[in-house]
């Protein structure tokens, strides 16, 4: 989990590093960067309109290029990045949905039951014709979906009772506003009763009826007292400016924040004394004033922060967030996260895919759980003053510089879907790059296992765990008395054959006790010499047995095994050659001493071996005799093979003594060995 949490942390790392490599590269091309003021009387006449669209200006009564442009200028200053967007907005041709309504149930749940939003909806009466055309209302929904109004059809054929008891016999348009300014109030129905059916027209009754929930400002008296009045809106937003009404998209914000920021319009267009508005600070209009408890911070002045719905919904999403705006924004980091796990799984392309949907379902479920707490602490009464800590903490944060790059870097990403889903893409490649390099070194079979080896381990682990019990994979120390497994019984009566291996890693190996056999004697020098040349050509060739991916062995472990294990031969015991090439049985300890040491016979060295390890001269694996010099290992049981011959059993995958059949892997009670009397010689 922390891998996949850095590395998307280098991925939005990445991002911001891009972003400002493209506002390098704009800024040499074109010579002005996003945040540049731009000169309305540089822009032709289209230009204008298109920004005053933008922004939900009324233009159609506005013949003249240097009404638009001084319009353009009352609502506030136009940069660079806000002229882009607009005229990137009016080139694309989407279509925009409108909603068809089913009957009673589906308008009230969308429209009614939603207090957060405005809906624009045209009421089809039975037998008759709509109010507006087929393609002024497809103009008209492209012109208010800019804002965030929803729009939708009702056909009284589909429930015509439902339209006799609300009145609807014509054909006509209705509009939801919210009726309060507190979350989740009410929501009244307007309908309209203009003459004059063009989209300008039922715009500007939009837009009013909007307006009309804002408080408006009309002196300066009005303006102190409410300045220094302190009520239940800890944010408050002014637009200081000189219009008859606040644009449309200031008109949208205040209905989609209604109940967590307060907008208020001061109209300064009739105003003779303006000392107020220096004393608090404001010395031009138009002027966006945002008015915290922390102070008063000035919106226009950072990167990013255009005079459109899009921008200062984001500004104040940040500053103000709601529960669903976090959960939603933890729900899309843990999923960019979940879906690193596509490039660093290595091997088969179905095993990522496996991985990836395991991956997503575990976060997501974890997700959701960890939520349902946070939800229940937060509705605790007493938490007051922590929500309010934490609202003053996101205050602080997102109104810093860093802060206004993050939001231009997210509306520039988000308006371009392909560059960020190519970012991430070419991002998860680099990473599955330097992956493989670096397990290509550790385990290459892992990276290169096809599709049907790795469908083919899964079902022998599915298998094996739905038809055997599940082992003990504890390393067994070698003091601590363990209990006799009931299990081994019912493993013993069942049919090996039959049924597929457990899959029991080998780690414990590695805590199995080795020691080297020791003879009581002195051994010749020729000997030494002689036995060294003659196994020495065949030492390369028997390396290739031992299994050094299940069993690390030093390389002095190595060098003092081909030294001593029978005089260097690397599997000890067994046979050795001779100078003509002919195999003859290597003699043991008692053998070797009665033909080459001094009188009497010269058994093995038993101290060097552990206690618990029952005393034997023979391994069964291999049938040899074991030489003086050989690398032993001991299993819990106390049987004691060749290192070599017992980790090569175990490795594939027969996790058993060769002799008790005792689990190779789990503690017995240790044998004891008993005392000699002081007559017998010791055996």
């Amino acid at each position: 989990m922390w891998v996949k949490l850095c590395c998307l942390l280098l991925y939005f790392l990445a991002l911001f590093v891009l972003a400002r490599v493209f506002e390098a590269v704009a800024w040499y091309e074109s010579g002005f960067l996003a945040t540049q003021l731009v000169d309305p009387v540089a822009l032709s006449f289209r230009k204008l309109r298109t920004i005053l669209e933008c922004r939900g200006l009324g233009h159609s009564g506005l013949p003249e290029k240097k009404d638009v442009r001084e319009l353009v200028e009352k609502s506030g200053d136009l940069m660079e990045g806000e002229l882009y967007s607009a005229l990137k907005e009016e080139e694309a041709s989407e279509s925009v949905s409108s909603t068809n309504f089913s009957g009673e149930m589906h308008f009230y749940e969308l429209v009614e039951d939603t207090k957060d939003g405005i809906w624009l909806v045209q009421v089809i009466a039975n037998d008759r014709s709509p109010l507006v055309g087929k393609v002024h209302w497809e103009k008209m929904v492209k012109k208010v979906s800019r804002f965030g109004i929803r729009t939708g059809t009702f056909n009284c054929s589909s429930d015509p009772r439902y339209c006799k008891r609300r009145g609807w016999l014509k054909s006509t348009l209705i509009m939801s506003v919210p009726q309060t300014s507190t979350s989740k109030g009410k929501v009244m129905l307007k309908e309209y009763s203009g003459r004059k059916i063009e989209v300008e027209h039922i715009f500007k009754w939009i837009t009013a009826h909007a307006a009309s929930r804002i408080k408006t400002i009309y002196n300066s008296e009005h303006l102190k007292e409410e300045w220094n009045k302190s009520d239940q809106y800890r944010v408050k937003i002014y637009l200081f400016a000189n219009l008859d009404q606040p644009p449309a998209f200031f008109s949208a914000l205040s209905v989609k924040f209604t109940g967590r920021v307060e907008f208020i319009f001061v109209n300064v267009e009739n105003w003779d004394n303006k000392s107020y508005m220096a004393e608090i600070g404001i010395y031009k209009t138009p002027s966006y004033i945002l008015r915290t408890p922390e102070g008063i911070y000035r919106y226009g002045n950072n990167t990013g922060e255009f005079i459109s719905l899009r921008a200062m919904d984001s500004f104040l999403r940040s500053l103000q967030p709601e529960v669903n705006d976090l959960f939603v924004l933890s729900l899309v980091l843990v999923n960019l996260m979940a879906w690193m796990d596509l490039f660093i799984t290595q091997g088969a392309t179905i095993k990522r895919f496996v991985v990836l949907i395991s991956t997503l379902g575990t976060y997501n479920s974890l997700l959701i759980i960890s939520w349902l707490p946070v939800l229940g602490f937060l509705q605790l009464p007493y938490l007051d003053s922590f929500y309010e800590y934490s609202l003053k903490l996101f205050r602080y944060s997102n109104t810093t510089t860093l802060a206004s790059w993050v939001r231009a870097d997210w509306m520039f990403y988000s308006s371009h879907p392909a560059l960020f889903l190519s970012t991430y893409l070419g991002h998860g490649l680099l990473i599955d790059y330097f992956e493989k390099k670096r397990r290509r070194n550790n385990n290459a079979d892992e990276v290169n296992a096809n599709n049907l080896e790795w469908l083919s381990s899964l079902w022998d682990w599915y298998t094996s765990y739905l038809f055997h019990p599940i082992a003990s994979f504890q390393h067994f120390p070698f003091d601590s008395d363990w209990d006799e497994d009931p299990d081994l019984f019912l493993e013993r009566l069942a049919f090996p054959d039959l049924w597929l291996h457990p899959l029991i890693p080998t780690d414990y190996i590695k805590n199995l006790p080795m020691w080297r056999f020791k003879c009581l004697g002195v051994h010749s020098d020729e000997e030494t010499l002689e036995t060294f040349a003659d196994s020495e050509s065949d030492s390369d060739s028997e390396n290739k047995e031992v299994f050094s991916s299940d069993r690390e062995v030093s390389e002095d472990d190595e060098l003092s095994a081909f030294h001593g294990c029978s005089q260097g031969e690397r599997r000890c015991g067994g046979e050795t050659r001779s100078r003509a090439g002919k195999r003859r049985p290597r003699e043991p300890c008692e053998r070797k001493a009665r033909s080459h040491g001094p009188a009497g016979d010269v058994e093995p060295d038993w101290s060097a071996w552990p206690s618990e390890m029952l005393h034997c001269t023979e391994c069964v694996v291999c049938l040899e005799n074991f030489a003086s010099g050989c690398l032993l290992m001991g299993l819990p049981c106390g049987h004691v093979f060749h290192q070599n011959c017992i980790v090569m059993w175990l490795a594939g995958g027969r996790h058993c003594c060769p002799v008790c059949r005792w689990a190779s892997y789990k503690k017995k009670q240790p044998y004891t060995h008993p005392q000699p009397l002081s007559s017998d010689p010791p055996s």
